[in-house]
């Protein structure tokens, strides 16, 4: 008969529990799994103390990190990002917009680096228009920014050039 033993989990274990969390586990799943592949170790008195100062630091962290993500995401909230690309017929871009492009766009107009994982945008933006993005700060943390992409100024749009040439009197070929 195997007996229960408290040990301390040192890296998350699914279906267990995350590191830092002091489980209850039968014996030989302890002594033959966990403790030998180093998912835990014996829970005593000084290794549940170290685990409590490691888990308020990290709580710390964790509260320092959301409040700068809170402050970033007022800054984001509603931001209008413009691209001007050149368009094709329909309204169609030549490229498109990615997320890469509303990071760099971000860093150039606002100063903040995001990463380019975090911006959500499902598939490439190819037709003009403006578009809502989210940005993943955090969990629960998503601020919308506008991306606004417009037609490169000048551009001679097929459609009404054909229509111009109609119209002027005198012009046969």
């Amino acid at each position: 008969m195997s007996a229960k033993m408290k040990v301390l989990l040192v890296h998350d274990v699914e279906k267990l529990g995350q590191a830092g969390d002091i489980k209850e586990v039968a014996g030989g799943f302890g002594r033959n799994y966990l403790l030998p592949k180093g998912f835990a170790v014996m829970a005593t008195p000084g290794q549940m103390r170290q685990a409590e100062e490691r888990l308020a630091a990290r709580q710390r962290r964790n509260a320092e990190a959301r409040r700068d993500a809170e402050a970033l995401a007022g800054r984001i909230s509603g931001a209008t990002l413009r691209f001007v690309a050149r368009v094709g017929e329909l309204d169609r871009l030549y490229g498109s917009v990615t997320n890469a492009d509303v990071a760099d766009k971000l860093m150039e107009q606002l100063g903040i680096e995001v990463d380019r994982r975090k911006i959500d945008l499902e598939d490439p933006i190819k037709r003009i228009g403006v578009y809502p993005v989210k940005v993943r700060l955090a969990p629960g943390l998503e601020p919308l920014v506008n991306v606004v992409v417009e037609g490169a100024a000048g551009e001679i749009d097929l459609p009404d050039l054909e229509e111009e040439e109609e119209e002027t009197p005198g012009a046969q070929i």
